[in-house]
């Protein structure tokens, strides 16, 4: 039996699992990337969103050779951003080819040729760090003119992606130590033109691959922040649990705890630096990295199209929640999203082809449905269920729930859970929402239908309404009938909402 004491406050909930890094950046101008974020918005799957800025678009040379500025675009997705009511983080990158040492040496981090509308990205760095810390200053200037100094003071500003990756920054140098002196040199330059703008806006840095790796770069990076006494608000950093290279040799096969070293490594590395204080946002994660892979170089890709990757999210924020990690965000990297030619094809996103919402995306919804205080529990359970039970300020409560085998490598049996609601003083209704093979699951109609490779209007129509989400009533509980009793398949994903009955 599992019991929830529903008067019994554990702590405060911080929901640091609702962010995503929507890419590319400028499909927000684009009606199917408003779809997507108004599909998400709508629903409330998410808060945060983080975006490049894209200052490789915006700031050009005249005739003269002097820089200028076109922030149309920039506007135009923050004001939708803006109107859409989500939190913002923004990254500021990347370097415009011609501040750049070497403008050929580009990158696409793409399957395709290009980046989306034929752009690249120059993995060089910097001629002249003042021109860069000055449109540093420009850029802050303008959208605190424009949103205010109140609401951008609210967002994140980051310096940079990736900077110890060749896609990113200074292809070719292999030295660590030398790409982070030159990174070093970005973030002062970034540092100093927004604080000229601004000393409330909230910085930080610096958006780093994997510390399990790269934990010296992240070292180096610190030191020079304290030792010159730099402003920094936050420290960002990634993490992938594996890659298409492991999960094909099948010497690192999907895990919930492989993750873990990059963040514990991060966490280690800020305390021994003197910076344990800083909020840690992890500001892109997934299962698996390579957002621009799918099923054609890794077949075990099909996880992100199923209910494996919806538990997995489930179990990991449950995880992470009671292992006390710090994380202020975890925010998902949804990418590939342009270059979906079919449906079900492995791309790390929340939507196919066809906006058929995956497992993962309605995970995220429910997720965003727990409160803000988890309860105690307690209780003989399956070692294979995790469990978030939480309350709200209006007095309903919200129970998520996951079901597999952390490594997944066990095909586990149907599981019946009792739960025992103690403590409570007044009648609840109960309804339950379900992710598994059966439920919310666009995939296995799409595989019922015999995965047609031009589905009929009909069969598209069935395969969205079988992807969403449907809440199934429990009947009531109360002081005299405490007990809640449902079956899970493996690799399900269960919220139970209660709400007040009427007087």
């Amino acid at each position: 039996m599992l019991n929830i004491y529903t008067n019994k406050k554990q702590k405060d909930l911080v929901h640091f699992w609702d962010g995503i890094v929507f890419h590319p950046t400028d499909a927000i101008e684009d009606d199917w990337g408003q779809r997507i974020l108004n599909r998400i918005s709508d629903d409330k799957a998410v808060k945060m969103v983080r975006i490049y800025t894209m200052m490789e678009d915006i700031v050009t040379l005249d005739e003269q050779g002097r820089m200028q500025y076109d922030f149309e675009l920039n506007d135009f997705r923050l004001d939708y951003l803006v109107s859409k009511g989500f939190d913002i983080m923004l990254t500021y990158a990347f370097l415009p080819p011609w501040l750049t040492v070497d403008a050929n040496k580009t990158s696409s981090v793409s399957k395709n040729k290009t980046r989306y509308k034929g752009k690249m990205i120059v993995a060089s760095y910097a001629k002249d760090y003042s021109k860069w810390e000055e449109i540093c200053r420009k850029y802050t200037e303008h959208i605190v003119a424009r949103y205010g100094e109140e609401v951008v003071s609210k967002w994140r500003l980051q310096c940079y992606n990736e900077p110890n990756l060749d896609f990113f920054f200074m292809a070719g140098e292999p030295d660590s130590k030398r790409r982070c002196e030159e990174y070093c040199k970005i973030y002062d330059g970034f540092e100093a033109g927004v604080t000229s703008v601004s000393k409330k806006m909230q910085i930080g840095g610096p958006a780093l691959a994997e510390p399990e790796e790269y934990g010296p770069f992240l070292e180096q990076f610190l030191q020079h922040v304290k030792a010159n006494n730099r402003k920094m608000d936050f420290v960002s950093f990634h993490t992938y649990g594996t890659s298409p290279d492991f999960l094909n040799s099948g010497d690192k096969p999907l895990n919930i705890r492989n993750s873990l070293k990059s963040i514990d490594i991060a966490v280690g590395v800020c305390r021994e630096q003197g910076f344990s204080h800083l909020p840690l946002i992890c500001d892109e994660w997934g299962a698996a990295s390579h957002g621009f892979y799918n099923i054609d170089e890794c077949p075990a890709f099909l996880f992100r199209e199923n209910e494996l990757y919806s538990v997995y999210f489930t179990k990991m924020i449950t995880m992470y929640d009671e292992m006390e990690i710090p994380l202020e965000k975890l925010m998902i990297c949804l990418s590939g999203q342009h270059e979906m030619v079919t449906d079900f094809s492995g791309f790390r996103n929340f939507f196919t082809l066809n906006f058929y919402p995956k497992p993962i995306y309605n995970a995220h919804i429910l997720a965003r449905k727990l409160g803000s205080r988890k309860l105690y529990f307690d209780g003989e359970y399956t070692e294979h269920l995790s469990v978030m039970p939480t309350n709200h300020d209006d007095g309903h409560m919200s129970i998520l729930l996951g079901y597999a085998d952390d490594r997944f490598e066990q095909e586990l049996d149907d599981y019946t859970v009792s739960m025992d609601m103690k403590g409570l003083e007044k009648s609840y209704d109960v309804k339950m929402y379900i992710i598994d093979k059966n439920h919310a699951n666009a995939y296995k109609k799409y595989c019922d239908l015999g995965k047609p490779d031009n589905p009929t209007k009909e069969q598209k129509q069935q395969i969205r309404e079988f992807a969403c989400l449907e809440p199934i009533k429990l009947g009531k509980v109360s002081p005299e009938k405490t007990q809640i009793t449902f079956a899970m398949t493996n690799n399900a994903t269960v919220l139970i909402e209660l709400f007040p009955c009427a007087e």
